[in-house]
């Protein structure tokens, strides 16, 4: 079942890189009590995640959070150390968390997952958007395969 707006999600461990090493991140902890832009690609150094998604986000991330929101992230079927990587390469810094779902688990949870096989890519997210608030789902923005609109930053920040 696809996740959808009004409900809460699901309670599961995500992964974030740090200096200490691989730290997991329970999704309840991380959504409670604040507002959260939370959006997904199908990979890390990916080219439309990396040109365009990635980039919005951190574009406008000083206008997101001036509309309220508390934190940014972003997720993908990726392993932590990936995402630390690309965040990296693309000098998000401090203005946006970089979440590894390495097993899917959110992505399966919330009904969002792909097949990726044929672009050699195995499972993945699907590309989308959403506005979390206290772990309940405020917006919800699912991209039709191979686009990239509803889910870009300024939509998104427009929906706030």
């Amino acid at each position: 079942m696809t996740i959808k707006v009004g409900d809460k999600l699901p309670n599961v461990t995500l992964t974030q890189a740090t200096a200490e090493g691989p730290k997991p991140v329970q999704t309840d902890e991380f959504f409670k009590g604040r507002t959260v832009a939370l959006f997904a690609v199908p990979g890390a150094f990916t080219p439309t995640c990396s040109a365009k998604h990635l980039p919005g986000f951190k574009q406008l991330a000083p206008d997101l959070k001036a509309k309220g929101v508390d934190e940014i992230a972003c997720l993908s079927v990726n392993d932590a150390f990936v995402m630390r990587a690309w965040g990296e390469d693309q000098a998000v810094g401090e203005d946006i968390v970089m979440l590894g779902d390495g097993n899917g688990a959110f992505t399966d949870a919330v009904g969002l997952g792909m097949d990726g096989s044929k672009f050699g890519m195995g499972k993945r997210s699907q590309r989308y958007s959403m506005i979390v608030k206290d772990g309940v789902v405020k917006e919800l923005n699912v991209e039709q395969g191979g686009e990239f609109r509803v889910s870009a930053a300024d939509y998104l920040l427009a929906q706030l």
